[in-house]
């Protein structure tokens, strides 16, 4: 029997409170999913308050539109693309917390015909959004085999992928991979040595996922976006699941941290050279995981990573 597509939201009292949501703030949810941080700052925001829900999935989006609530407005958007929606809206600078919640939510994953998950089967689609790109089975079935397996290492970092890959192109020669059960077991079979705790499937299907919607492009070009739209001692929070996410997460930060630095050899003063180095636009305040408790409740929780940065004020 399939699960009942329920979603519980990760680190969500840690996240919203890293907003320090104001009640008469602009805030900006990238990745509404089912909308348990969104609710959350809405129960913080005043009358004149005002928070932006973005999201790519449809079913996401008609999820959100049940929410009625007059301070809230519905985008549905790939957060890709969040650029041009901050510039219509004329938020550019003026948004005070955006939180990004990556990776793909429970109903998405408890939802055989998204075909996200290996447990359970349904059609081989994993598109976020499934009225646009091609389905994971349409690449799987054409892509050449070397491409599979740098797919697999890149983004799974599937230790085994070129065997991987060699069995998708043997197995497809004979029949489709149209299914995700059929992928799974042909995964299983495929690599000699499975790590205790962990389907031997998990790699290869996230490695999929993340190249069928370019997440990781993605994530870069929303937050390259997000520190343009923030607003001074504005915050930028975001919750990663994996260590490709965190790990651009953590590097965006970072370099957004440091004060940008000039040439050698140029023919200033040490005074002038203070002058000219571009301030660090973000302050950041570390990371947090979830408790034992929750991990303990929630076992999704478990590879979850939050991490917190503010617009510096200008000097």
């Amino acid at each position: 029997m399939q699960r009942p597509m329920q979603h519980t939201p990760v680190l969500l009292e840690e996240a919203v409170q890293a907003l320090k949501v104001r009640p008469e703030g602009i805030y900006l949810d990238a990745t509404y999913g089912r909308g348990g941080h969104t609710r959350q700052i809405l129960s913080r925001l005043g009358e004149g308050g005002c928070l932006f829900v973005l999201d790519r999935d449809p079913q996401a989006i008609q999820v959100a539109r049940e929410l009625q609530d007059e301070r809230m407005m519905v985008i549905q958007e790939n957060f890709a693309h969040l650029a041009p929606v901050l510039q219509a809206q004329g938020l550019i600078g003026r948004v005070d917390g955006i939180l990004f919640d990556l990776g793909v939510s429970s109903p998405q994953l408890f939802d055989a015909q998204r075909g996200f998950s290996f447990l359970h089967d349904g059609p081989l689609d994993m598109r976020m959004d499934p009225t646009q790109g091609h389905s994971a089975a349409e690449w799987l079935n054409q892509a050449p085999e070397q491409a599979i397996a740098d797919v697999l290492w890149r983004f799974g970092e599937e230790r085994f992928a070129r065997r991987i890959a060699k069995a998708i192109v043997s197995y497809r020669a004979t029949q489709p991979l149209t299914r995700t059960h059929q992928l799974a077991a042909l995964i299983s079979a495929a690599v000699p040595r499975h790590e205790k705790h962990k389907h031997a499937a998990t790699r290869s299907f996230q490695a999929v996922r993340i190249y069928i919607n370019d997440e990781l492009a993605a994530i870069q070009q929303a937050l390259e976006a997000a520190l343009k739209a923030l607003a001074p001692a504005g915050r930028l929070v975001v919750i990663s699941f994996h260590s490709l996410e965190d790990r651009l997460v953590k590097q965006f930060m970072r370099q957004q941290s440091v004060r940008a630095g000039l040439p050698p050899g140029l023919p200033l003063t040490e005074a002038e050279c203070q002058q000219r180095q571009a301030a660090p636009l973000l302050r950041l305040f570390g990371k947090q995981r979830p408790s034992k408790q929750e991990i303990a409740s929630n076992p999704q929780a478990r590879s979850a990573l939050l991490r917190i940065a503010e617009r510096c004020v200008a000097p």
